[in-house]
């Protein structure tokens, strides 16, 4: 309710109340009072005539349409007129000794005391302290004797009385006001409780909508791009992005708005040093109110497209921040304290999802990274049940026929015989080895013995090995310059090299050449094993060097269990080294393998 409205409610109030204060009074002067003095009933009439005319005006006034400066001088005459006109009573009725006409007063310092608290209570009854004298000298004047002379109490009397009711209906009033502004302000502050409890929860439920928008997908772009979509209507933005910490880079997995699509797009890196990472990474939320100041270089290329200021919270996975969501405005110091608050709320629920989505990922892929090593070993088990079987029955075959026909046999189909038992021997130790060395090799106990190692000499030796253990494919060896000695495993290196040849033997067209080269390159020897067969796709490039790899290379197939390889990897890198192939369809294979000479 306004002040002008209750000011309004109590000048009507008390105007009926003077309404029937004119007609006690007109009982008063027409019944209940039987003689009066002469001229004094016709004085008492004309005070009440007066009296009740001035109660119709000032009803009117307050029951008619006033502002509230209106209303409180109206108020101010109404006090004024209610002690006059109780005043002229007590001077008319003070021909009685005895009569209480004047305390009637009382009523005009309640009336005091409502309007103006205690200021109104104390101030009106000393102003009536005079009156009272007046009232007393009067009746001395006029109607003593018989009456008694002048008495003081009949002035200090009723002004104690007054003064003391005026005091506690002010302090009452007063408390009143008290109470009513205490009230109104915890009505107001209600109100705006309220409304922010109304602006909080509608907060939540649109940061709810925009956590089920993250978790609608565990693709990253699908969600990452419904998220954008909901979050357009919690927080304005004329850019949004969300960053990722990737190995140190700051790298950027979504984005939306003014310059998307060329600055800092989704999928682009960059250094993290030296940006408004390194303090988001702290767990801090940055409010960037404006960038014409350039505290972080990327600033610059923001400022370009027009925006000024800028609300970076952290991604928050519990106490760790694994990037930043980023909210950008063209106007400088656009952003609320709500509106701070929010973004980081929204930090920690663009985290989660993160994590959650990267779980996902991290399972899915360890999923199906079982599944290729479960068929994998399907492949394993059915190459390796071939490459067993078919030496096998070479070897039993041959055994049996030696035993069914010596004697028939002649010497020459005797050494055949034999040369191929000694073969497909040797075959089935070299796979036994392959799998063995597999097996030592992931339970950590492939030995070496470490010596210095001429490569030069290493691979000439090898080279002529396999020249003489075939006529098919000339290997070439090419050793420039001096070359100098490694720190190595001797046996385990020769077992490389000679796995890389029988590779390029095996994959190179008859009469073909493969060449073995050795030369020092930069604190290493690099040895290069070139052939010109088929190639090996891109695709493929990663598989052949993992355990039971094997690429499939248009119109050949070639026997093998997928394991050799793999073992040549490791035994470069158990020696600090690498291997690596560069490879391409149709174009040929070189193997490379690189020793470094200060280990």
């Amino acid at each position: 309710m306004s002040d002008t409205r209750r000011l309004r409610e109590f000048e009507t109030w008390i105007a009926w109340a003077r309404l029937g204060g004119v007609v006690f009074a007109v009982l008063e002067v027409g019944v209940f009072t039987q003689h009066f003095p002469p001229g004094y009933l016709e004085a008492a009439w004309a005070l009440t005539a007066v009296f009740a005319a001035g109660t119709v005006l000032l009803l009117w006034f307050a029951r008619s349409e006033r502002t509230q400066q209106l209303l409180r001088a109206t108020g101010l005459a109404a006090v004024v007129f209610d002690t006059l006109v109780i005043g002229a009573y007590g001077v008319v009725f003070s021909y009685e000794y005895g009569n209480q006409t004047r305390f009637a007063l009382v009523f005009v310092v309640i009336e005091a005391a409502l309007r103006y608290g205690v200021a109104g209570g104390i101030v009106l009854p000393i102003l009536l302290i005079p009156y009272f004298w007046l009232v007393e000298w009067w009746r001395v004047r006029e109607f003593s004797p018989p009456g008694p002379g002048f008495l003081s109490d009949r002035i200090s009397f009723p002004s104690g009385l007054l003064l003391l009711s005026g005091l506690i209906i002010g302090w009452l009033v007063r408390r009143l006001d008290i109470e009513a502004r205490t009230g109104r302000e915890r009505a107001a502050e209600a109100e705006r409780l309220r409304d922010t409890l109304g602006r909080r929860v509608d907060v939540l439920e649109a940061a709810n909508r925009s956590a089920r928008a993250l978790g609608s997908s565990l693709e990253m772009d699908q969600a990452f791009g419904a998220f954008i979509r909901e979050v357009k209507a919690l927080v304005a933005f004329e850019r949004l992005a969300i960053v990722l910490i990737e190995d140190g880079e700051a790298r950027v997995i979504a984005a939306a708005g003014r310059g998307s699509e060329t600055v800092f797009a989704p999928g682009s890196a960059r250094a993290a040093s030296g940006s408004v990472l390194d303090q988001v990474l702290g767990g801090q939320t940055v409010y960037r109110r404006d960038m014409s100041d350039l505290r972080y270089p990327e600033e610059h290329a923001l400022l370009e497209l027009g925006l000024h200021s800028r609300l970076v919270a952290p991604l928050l996975v519990g106490a760790r921040a694994v990037g930043m969501i980023s909210f950008v405005r063209a106007e400088p110091s656009a952003f609320s304290p709500d509106e701070v608050e929010l973004v980081s709320l929204l930090g920690r629920l663009v985290a989660t999802a993160v994590q959650n989505i990267r779980a996902y990922e991290s399972e899915r892929q360890t999923v199906e990274e079982l599944r290729r090593l479960s068929a994998l070993r399907a492949d394993f088990v059915s190459l390796v049940s071939h490459e067993l079987r078919s030496p096998m029955a070479a070897v039993i075959g041959a055994a049996r026929t030696l035993q069914q026909r010596w004697r028939s046999l002649t010497p020459e189909q005797r050494e055949a015989f034999l040369a191929l038992i000694a073969d497909e021997t040797n075959r089935l130790a070299a796979l036994i080895g392959d799998v063995l060395d597999t097996s030592r090799i992931d339970a950590g106990t492939f030995s070496y013995t470490f010596a210095d190692v001429d490569l030069g000499r290493l691979v000439e030796d090898t080279v002529t090995t396999a020249s003489m253990g075939q006529d098919e494919v000339r290997v070439r060896a090419d050793v420039t310059g001096t070359v100098p000695p490694v720190r190595g495993d001797r046996e385990r290196l020769r077992q490389v090299v000679t796995n890389l040849i029988d590779n390029a033997i095996k994959y190179s067209p008859s009469g073909d050449e493969v060449e073995v080269s050795v030369r020092p390159d930069n604190g290493s020897v690099r040895i290069t094993v070139t052939d010109h067969g088929p190639g090996i796709p891109q695709d493929q490039q990663r598989l052949i060097f993992e355990k039971f790899g094997r690429a499939e290379v248009a119109g050949s197939s070639k026997p093998g269990t997928g394991l050799g390889l793999f073992i040549a990897r490791s035994i470069a890198e158990a020696h600090g080294g690498s291997l690596e192939v560069r490879s391409r369809p149709a174009a040929g294979t070189a193997f490379v393998l690189t020793l470094p000479l200060d280990r």
